[in-house]
Formats: C-alpha cells, structure tokens, sequence
C-alpha cells in the first residue's frame, strides 16, 4: 500500500522548492492567519519560479473562508484541493463545491465524536484531514492526538470512498508508528522545519521512512 504524503505549511519560496523536490504528493500551503500564512499574490510569484512533478497537487487551507475570500485565492492561484479547516457546514461546502469545482478535504479535530462529525459529511467532502484538537491554533502546533484511533477514522472514510490523512505531531521519529496503521495519508507541518522554515534533512528522511513502510507494507 503506498501511503500519499502532504507536506504543509510552506511559507517561502525555499520550503515550496524543498518541499516538491521531495516528490511528495501533496504540497499545502496556508492561506488562514497562522504563523504560517501565505500571502495569495506573492505565492503566485513564487509558483511562476517553480515546476510541479507529474502528479503533484497543490493544496490550500482556509479556516471559515467567505466564498469572497476564496475567490480571492482563485483568481491568482490555481489550486488543486481546497482544505476546510474550521467550522463550514455542509451547505457551505456544496456552494464552494458549485462555485470552483475542485476537490474539497475537511480537517476534523479528534475527539470522541469526530467519526460521527464526518459520516455527517458522507457524500459531500472528498477527504478528510484528521488533526489534533488545540485550543492555540486550529492546526500545525506539533501535538498528536491519540493514534489508538486512527483505524477508525481509516474505516469510515473507506466507508465513504474517501481518503483520509493523518495530522498532528508527525515527524522523522514516529512516522513508522503512524505508517503502519496505513492510513491513506500523512500530512506533516512542523515535524519537517528547524527554526522556522522547511530542514531539507528532516522531509527527505520523513520521505525516505514514509515511502519504506509503503513498499513493505
């Protein structure tokens, strides 16, 4: 089973480069107010001085945006998924559906209830994202949730027919643990920078890690 990798939270156009020269799947970029948001117009400078590989997508995350906000977004920047990362409810979700047409992934925080949260958005969403709960900040804070869980969250998006990524305190040191669950994704933020910007040693052994599970699994 080859497992998808989504390295988010590129704020620069040194973590973009290191992060699609990595040959990750998914490259997400922030765009709610987050220590590390993007700015749209000067994302689509940089993205003019880079080439995607074959296959790669580029991922943005939005907390509550207005359709106003992601029109914002679109009209510089053609993104491939639009992440949900705050409280949008399925009404919202169809309209953004309607109006851009792209694929829609949903965060969803863990706790107790979390799997009844995404059977709520069966047919509606086409992912899932599942991230630790924080009080500070609405994700990338380093902190795992209990991973105990993740089968459930695996057999309800394949439930679905969707995929779901893994999020929350992944790093170079715990990706086996997590990778052996076989999730059909892992999206790592702050487990693959050192002082504030991407560590090109940290995403090739994450990359290295992720992909030997893969092959053996």
């Amino acid at each position: 089973m080859s497992i998808n990798m989504k390295l988010c939270g590129n704020r620069s156009l040194f973590d973009l480069k290191t992060s699609i020269e990595s040959g990750a799947e998914y490259i997400g970029v922030v765009f709610a107010d987050s220590k590390r948001q993007v700015d749209p117009e000067e994302l689509a400078e940089w993205l003019k001085q880079i080439q995607f590989e074959k296959n790669q997508k580029l991922v943005g995350v939005f907390v509550n945006p207005t359709i106003g906000e992601l029109d914002g977004v679109m009209k510089n920047i053609d993104l491939d998924v639009i992440q949900l990362h705050g409280y949008e409810d399925i009404a919202h979700v169809l309209n953004i559906k309607e109006r851009f047409g792209c694929t829609i992934w949903k965060a969803i925080h863990h706790t107790d209830s979390s799997v009844e949260l995404m059977h709520l958005y069966k047919g509606v969403i086409d992912g899932y994202v599942v991230d630790a709960k924080s009080k500070e900040a609405w994700g990338g804070t380093g902190k795992q949730f209990d991973w105990k869980a993740v089968p459930r969250y695996i057999k309800e998006a394949e439930m679905q027919g969707v995929p779901c990524f893994i999020a929350g305190g992944v790093n170079p040191e715990n990706i086996f643990e997590l990778a052996s669950l076989k999730p059909h994704g892992i999206d790592v933020s702050s487990g693959i920078e050192s002082e504030g910007k991407k560590d090109v040693n940290k995403i090739e052994e994450i990359m290295r890690r992720s992909k030997h599970v893969s092959h053996i699994s």
